[in-house]
């Protein structure tokens, strides 16, 4: 047998056996920045909602305005009388269903006379 003969495929069975590694990546990859995007419009959302709460608004359409709707299904939103709004997002996974993680961000503002 030559050299070149008995290492014949050698680099599509490599490629083969990494193809699983790649694919679990890019899906850590894929749930990270989800999970990054949930945080990120939590806060945003509970801003906005704090605002709504403090002229009379529905705080609860307003932090949903802002989020797409794999986001609004998990949102809860709380708004005490001292301005103080709570809002939680759940996480939805990437692959298959449910919610992994929750996000909760409080945003103030003072109601406006």
């Amino acid at each position: 047998m030559s050299v070149s003969r008995s290492e014949s495929g050698q680099a599509s069975v490599e490629l083969v056996g990494l193809l699983p590694l790649v694919a679990v990546i890019g899906f850590a990859l894929w749930q990270a920045m989800v999970a990054g995007q949930a945080a990120w419009l939590a806060g945003s959302s509970a801003r906005a909602a704090a605002r709504a709460s403090a002229v009379g608004g529905d705080a609860r359409a307003a932090a949903a305005s802002l989020l797409p709707g794999t986001l609004r299904r998990g949102l809860r939103v709380d708004t005490r009388s001292d301005g103080t709004v709570r809002v939680r997002i759940g996480v939805p996974s990437v692959v298959g269903a449910g919610r992994l993680a929750t996000f909760t961000s409080t945003a103030h503002f003072a109601a406006q006379r």
